[in-house]
């Protein structure tokens, strides 16, 4: 039997039983040491290096900057703006969810955060306007996973540190497939609303109600302006970014809508530490992804699809159709940390760009998100709505079917992620 069967067997197998994927990774890692006689103190020298990047500290900055903006009472303010812009139609207040999740996306970094801080407002009010509960869940948990491709991105943060791509393009590449995905679940949001008679109670879209919530929200307005205009405008760069976030969050919190206090913001610390504490994954994936040189893996991958074909098109439909299904059961830091690794290399040889396939690798995550039995969005949803992930699980399928036809459009037309960073920065090289 060869050694890399052993190895699939082993991490298969841990997987199935349940151990948490850091252990099982680890010690699928310690067995493939073994047999190809490498020390051991690979793994720690590894998470030593893993864990000391300076701009990892980006994620838990951004993290704690969302919760603080969220119980600090910007979040409502967005769901306010959003809510007069859109005024009532059919659907509305799922219009709203996607929209103020879009918002909060530029502020969280993250996908279950971005749930969680929408949908605890949003959820109930449609339960109030006659949704039918596990639609509203879906449209919270499929909005939600914006939080991961608009920027800041947690995953793109990720991503970046472990293709050695720059960063700030990589969140300028995202903003319009973000658009574009925000777009494509409005509508499937709108027509499944629509059929159902869901919304259209309420006053309609009026200048006045709207400029008057835009004042009263403009310091939450201001924020993903500050964040992300002081990157791109090389004020700041995205881990200093990140430390401005916070402090804008407490000043604001604080000072101007006075919404913050002592216990909100340790309760603000704790959710950020259990929210980063994923990061304890990068020490063994990042240790796997070296083993897979040792092993000829992104050779051995290159051959065997190149051999099927060399069309970039078909490859990327490929590797997506993968990444759907390894995110039904794996986290999605461990996803991009892992397969980075192996496809990458393939992807460039066929002239992809690798800030697109950050992107695209971004958005397959994003469907992960929204897959049982590990979707953490699906959980987070079905926390807030109080129903089972199985029933939020059918309703999710039409947001599912929507990110899959924008990963479609993103690999038939890479031109919409690579389009603004080049533009900015000047083509990569």
């Amino acid at each position: 039997m060869s050694p890399l069967l052993i190895i699939a067997l082993i991490f298969i197998g841990l997987t199935i039983i349940g151990t948490p994927l850091f252990v099982s990774v680890g010690l699928t890692t310690a067995a493939a040491l073994f047999m190809i006689d490498i020390p051991y103190t690979l793994m720690a020298q590894t998470g030593y290096n893993s864990l000391t990047p300076f701009p990892l500290l980006t994620i838990p900055l951004f993290v704690l900057a969302g919760r603080l903006m969220e119980v600090g009472g910007m979040a409502n303010r967005m769901i306010s703006i959003a809510t007069n812009l859109v005024g009532a139609y059919r659907g509305s207040m799922g219009l709203v969810t996607v929209f103020a999740c879009m918002l909060f996306a530029a502020l969280s970094g993250s996908g279950p955060a971005t749930t969680a801080a929408i949908g605890s407002v949003t959820v109930p009010a449609m339960k109030r306007e006659g949704y039918d509960v596990p639609f509203a869940a879906a449209i919270t948990a499929s909005a939600g996973a914006l939080g991961s491709l608009i920027p800041p991105s947690n995953l793109l943060i990720i991503y970046g540190l472990v293709s050695e791509t720059s960063i700030p393009r990589l969140f300028l590449a995202g903003l319009i497939p973000g658009l574009l995905v925000t777009v494509l679940l409005m509508i499937t949001t709108y027509l499944i609303a629509r059929r159902r008679g869901y919304g259209g109670n309420g006053a309609p879209f009026s200048w006045g109600p709207f400029l008057h919530a835009a004042w009263d929200g403009k310091w939450s307005i201001g924020a993903p302006v500050l964040i992300l205009g002081g990157i791109y405008g090389g004020v700041f760069t995205p881990t200093e970014a990140a430390g401005v976030a916070v402090f804008y969050a407490l000043f604001v919190g604080l000072f101007v809508y006075r919404e913050l206090n002592l216990q909100k913001v340790i309760e603000a610390l704790r959710f950020t530490a259990l929210i980063t504490g994923i990061l304890i994954l990068l020490t063994p994936t990042l240790a796997f992804g070296q083993l897979t040189a040792f092993y000829d893996v992104p050779a051995a991958v290159q051959e065997s699809i190149t051999a099927i074909t060399q069309n970039p098109i078909l490859v990327l439909l490929l590797i997506g159709v993968f990444y759907i299904f390894i995110g039904t059961f794996m986290e999605s830091l461990a996803q991009v940390v892992l397969f980075t690794a192996v496809f990458l290399p393939l992807v460039t040889s066929l002239g992809v760009d690798p800030v697109m396939f950050g992107i695209f690798t971004v958005i397959t995550c994003e469907i992960g998100f929204l897959t049982p039995p590990l979707g953490a969005n699906l959980t987070v949803a079905a926390r807030i709505s109080n129903i089972s992930i199985e029933r939020i699980s059918v309703a999710v399928l039409p947001f599912i079917l929507a990110y899959i036809i924008g990963m479609v459009i993103l690999i038939l037309f890479p031109e919409l992620s690579v389009m603004l960073p080049n533009w900015v920065y000047g083509p990569s090289l």
